[in-house]
């Protein structure tokens, strides 16, 4: 406890500099109930610096698209957090085990399968707040990826007897897992923490993930394997981003009109990207994408598919109205592998390996006190 105490003391040293307002809730989307009355909160659309900006049209090739330049808040040896990669437990617990390929699915049918809606509620003072988002499912074990800022609600659920965050599937979105946090950045709840119950928060998207881990069913057992999709986690860039993709996500847009009663029905489209953007790595970190029927709130966490079927990116932010309306931003899987490699020490796939029921545990007592206290202090 002693050697934990140092190293949190070292992390909020690291981090003693003012907070950078950054990140968009889009799909995170807040409806506030006080006394029957639905309370609308707006998202607005994202702030995006264009070193070179240009406006694609369908038939632009991407090679023909510049490569633009994103702000970053984090640097490569810069203030990350080392809890996890001097955790002895939490290194040992990624060593043993093998990953379960997915299945290739190419129809828009097995896609929605692998759709989920990551559905939390949870009180401030008077008010109830409920946040719908999506996610998929990128391991037959039960492991979600989605956004940190649909999944930071789950360290609500540590503190708050009133809190709670319910995994829902099928069309319309019905409840039926109960997840765990496996990974959620140290480093994005930080920088982000002040912006939980923002009305208009805006960012890029940088960091913006997590990983979720089902631990149990609301009814019945969980089943031997769940419909995960496979994910392609190799380095894009102008010449090997594809043409045509396709987006996939739980959107929302009546959820503000009607409130939490809303059926959310999952939806995959097909859309073409618009641009690229890098934090500075000189790849594609970020697709910006041309509007479609996903791109409403509730969309963010859903996932970008090539025409493989293989994910290639997970939907972050609302997008730029030069793209057209209802255009979406989406982090490359490329990045997120990169950057949880250099959070933990594993790339995505190790992640996805070894006792992930022991390794959710560590994760939980070493860094949700931590992380759910930045978030208590802005709710007060």
């Amino acid at each position: 406890m002693h050697q934990l105490s140092e190293i949190v003391s070292a992390v909020l040293t690291h981090f003693c500099v003012a907070l950078l307002s950054g990140y968009l809730s889009f799909s995170g989307f807040i409806a506030q109930i006080a006394q029957n009355t639905f309370v609308d909160t707006d998202q607005t659309e994202q702030s995006f610096v264009h070193t070179h900006p240009q406006t694609a049209s369908e038939s632009t090739p991407l090679t023909e698209i510049s490569l633009s330049s994103l702000p970053t808040k984090y640097q490569i040896g810069g203030p990350i957090p080392r809890i996890l990669l001097e955790n002895a437990a939490y290194q040992q617990a990624a060593i043993a085990g093998i990953a379960i390929k997915a299945p290739t699915y190419t129809d828009v049918e097995h896609v929605a399968d692998a759709l989920v809606n990551v559905y939390c509620t949870y009180h401030k003072g008077e008010e109830l707040h409920a946040v719908t988002g999506s996610g998929v499912f990128i391991d037959t074990q039960g492991i979600i990826l989605t956004n940190a800022h649909v999944a930071q609600f789950l360290l609500l659920t540590q503190t708050r007897k009133d809190a709670r965050c319910v995994i829902r599937q099928g069309n319309p979105a019905q409840e039926k897992y109960v997840a765990d946090l496996l990974y959620i950045s140290p480093a994005w709840i930080h920088q982000n923490a002040s912006l939980i119950d923002a009305a208009a928060p805006s960012g890029t998207g940088e960091r913006d993930y997590a990983l979720l881990y089902v631990k149990k069913g609301l009814s019945g057992t969980l089943p031997s394997s769940f419909p995960a999709l496979p994910f392609d986690e190799a380095f894009l860039t102008k010449n090997t981003v594809p043409r045509s993709v396709l987006a996939a996500g739980y959107p929302a847009l009546l959820f503000e009109k009607e409130g939490p009663e809303t059926k959310l029905i999952p939806r995959v489209a097909s859309t073409t990207i618009a641009q690229l953007f890098t934090f500075n790595s000189g790849k594609a970190d970020v697709l910006a994408l041309h509007g479609s029927a996903v791109g409403e709130q509730g969309s963010s966490g859903g996932p970008i598919l090539s025409p493989k079927g293989e994910i290639i990116g997970l939907i972050v932010t609302k997008g730029d109205e030069k793209d057209g309306e209802r255009s979406l931003r989406a982090i490359t899987l490329a990045y997120i592998n990169q950057t949880i490699l250099e959070e933990t020490g594993f790339d995505l796939r190790t992640t996805l390996r070894g006792n992930l029921p022991r390794r959710s545990e560590i994760f939980k007592q070493a860094l949700i006190p931590f992380l759910s206290s930045l978030l208590e202090t802005e709710l007060r």
